[in-house]
């Protein structure tokens, strides 16, 4: 693994998070499960304005760990609708981690593809409404 220190992508991020002390592994890295975690409160936001309500995570096509997330990175989510279906919302989310405050460094850590469906009140599958 190669740290290539990169910039943000344009615009904001659809969710920036700074992980705890409780989030780490015994080797003081961050949980890779509470990354996906925050993947899928990233997708979500774009996905739920889409769909103008409820939506449910129904697969996680791709998720790729590039780099550890490490105590006191600020983490960066940027989530963008990248498919549409009948009820169905693919939503592209890359992660990059900000470190080291003194000289800035920016590294993207994670990508993944997550698929969410709109669902309505009583939780079942229903049409996107039109854009």
């Amino acid at each position: 693994m190669t740290s290539d220190p990169v910039t943000l992508p344009p615009g904001m991020p659809t969710l920036r998070v700074v992980p705890m002390p409780a989030d780490v592994n015994v080797h003081g890295d961050i949980f890779g499960g509470w990354i996906m975690a925050q993947v899928d409160i990233a997708g979500s936001i774009p996905a739920s304005r889409r769909a103008r309500g409820r939506v449910a995570t129904v697969a996680v096509n791709a998720f790729t760990f590039k780099q550890p997330v490490l105590m006191g990175d600020v983490v960066s989510f940027f989530a963008e609708v990248v498919r549409e279906g009948r009820t169905s919302i693919t939503v592209d989310v890359q992660v990059y981690a900000q470190r080291n405050p003194h000289e800035l460094v920016t590294v993207k850590v994670t990508e993944a593809v997550l698929t969410y469906v709109a669902v309505g009140i009583d939780r079942r599958p229903r049409d996107l409404p039109p854009p």
